[in-house]
């Protein structure tokens, strides 16, 4: 056995013909590993860029600015869990493809109008439908998708009358049951919208039925209101609050904000009370600072109803736009206010926000504890002076695009947004209780049967 302290052997095969290695040698090595790693970044770089579908997005900021950054004056997305570009293909039902899903989109009896649905909080989940529909990376043949679509204005429809809670429910469950897609992954590869504080909650057996698929709405966080949350922050995605078209045109809004130094009032809430303990507060310290805080007695009917102009006339006349909870966590008064471009405070303890991994809100507006409503939140906002004011403000348009459900032909949107965050729910694996894989790579349900010879209805758990 060698000893530890024999002469190393030498294993190189013509090793009495090696040429020592130099101090130059060492230099030339170095110096080509070097500008062989500055290549290849180089290249990556513009292979990445040369190979973009889309224009990337990245709100993250920099020390050196207190403002968002921006490359060129384009909004960059950041690479990291999201990937260089988009690559996605979105099957979308259609309405006349599976018995009962015009009576998710129109009513028992297809009384409900589209055009209704597209105002208020519950227009997102008409405005994703058709955006999808127009989408480029929209597909017809399912074998193919990446995800799947499933389009439903049931808030809007229970709101007017087209189906009541139970009717949801058993028409949402007759759906399903046809989709075998559906089947095959659990949901997995599914997206529904639910775009109220009620959320998923509106399908009352969501929790037996959708609990694996992505769900698109405003509000994540139920606890506070139900026992069990229907929001899963590994899977579902919050989308932003739909803001009136009027106010969201690029260069036209039909409200344009007045100069900070020409507002009114300091601050300002318009919404009904509800009984909300930081509502009634605000009323209250209203009536003691009339010339500091409007907060109007809003009717929602009648001669007395603000008109939607009228609505955001107001709510352009004062420096400070306070979102405090309702119903729920979420306030739609939060994204209206980045529209009269006045500073949104965010006074809902819960709330959650869209795009959080790219936006940075403490940059552009201001949340205050619940607990803490009274004059101590009025002199502090009364400490900030107008031109802290004025580059929140900047920093909200920047972003505010990312607020706005257009097409995601446009280099931001909302929904180009939503299809980011959806590109890191995707899941090529097709896993469900009743899915089952042979050798060859087949799918197969319990009976071992193909899934190309799969029959709707099927009976779903």
């Amino acid at each position: 056995m060698a000893s530890l302290t024999s002469k190393p052997r030498n294993f190189g095969a013509y090793s009495h013909y090696a040429t020592p290695c130099t101090r130059t040698h060492q230099i030339g090595a170095l110096f080509l590993v070097v500008s062989t790693f500055f290549v290849t970044r180089l290249f990556d770089q513009w292979f990445s860029e040369s190979n973009s579908v889309t224009p990337a997005i990245d709100l993250r900021l920099t020390s050196s600015n207190a403002g968002i950054t921006t490359e060129n004056g384009i909004l960059r997305w950041p690479e990291r869990g999201y990937g260089s570009h988009l690559s996605l293909k979105i099957y979308v039902y259609d309405e006349n493809e599976i018995d009962g899903l015009k009576e998710l989109l129109y009513g028992r009896d297809e009384s409900v109008k589209t055009t209704a649905c597209l105002k208020g909080q519950w227009g997102s989940q008409v405005k994703i439908h058709k955006l999808l529909l127009e989408s480029k990376f929209r597909t017809i043949k399912k074998h193919e998708a990446d995800l799947f679509f499933v389009p439903a204005y049931v808030k809007c429809v229970r709101m007017l009358g087209g189906l009541n809670d139970k009717e949801i429910n058993q028409t949402y469950v007759k759906v399903l049951s046809q989709m075998p897609y559906f089947r095959r992954s659990g949901g997995r590869d599914h997206i529904f919208v639910f775009p109220s504080g009620a959320g998923a909650h509106l399908f009352r057996s969501w929790s037996t039925f959708i609990n694996r698929s992505i769900i698109l709405t405003p509000e994540a966080d139920r606890t506070d209101k139900k026992d069990t949350t229907a929001f899963n922050t590994w899977k579902d995605i919050i989308i932003p609050g739909n803001v009136d078209d009027a106010m969201t045109k690029n260069g036209q809004p039909d409200v344009r904000p007045l100069p900070v130094s020409k507002r009114k009032y300091l601050a300002n809430y318009l919404g009904r009370a509800q009984g909300k303990a930081g509502r009634l507060k605000l009323i209250e310290l209203s009536k003691q600072y009339p010339d500091k805080l409007e907060c109007p007695d809003l009717k929602f009917s009648g001669t007395e109803k603000f008109g939607r102009t009228t609505y955001f006339e107001h709510l352009r006349n004062a420096k400070f736009c306070l979102a405090p909870r309702g119903e729920s966590s979420w306030t739609l008064r939060f994204y209206e206010s980045f529209f009269v471009e006045c500073v949104p405070v965010l006074l809902s303890d819960h709330a959650e926000l869209p795009f959080q991994n790219v936006i940075d809100y403490a940059q552009v507006s201001i949340k205050w504890p619940s607990t803490r409503i009274g004059t101590e939140l009025l002199d502090y906002l009364a400490s900030i002076s107008d031109k802290d004011i004025e580059g929140m403000i900047s920093r909200g348009r920047k972003i505010r695009c990312l607020l706005v459900y257009g097409p995601d032909s446009a280099s931001c949107s909302a929904v180009k947004g939503i299809l980011w965050e959806l590109q890191r729910k995707v899941r090529h694996f097709h896993q469900s209780t009743e899915t089952f894989w042979m050798h060859n790579g087949s799918f197969v349900n319990r009976e071992l049967v193909q899934f190309s010879g799969w029959k709707p209805p099927m009976p779903l758990p």
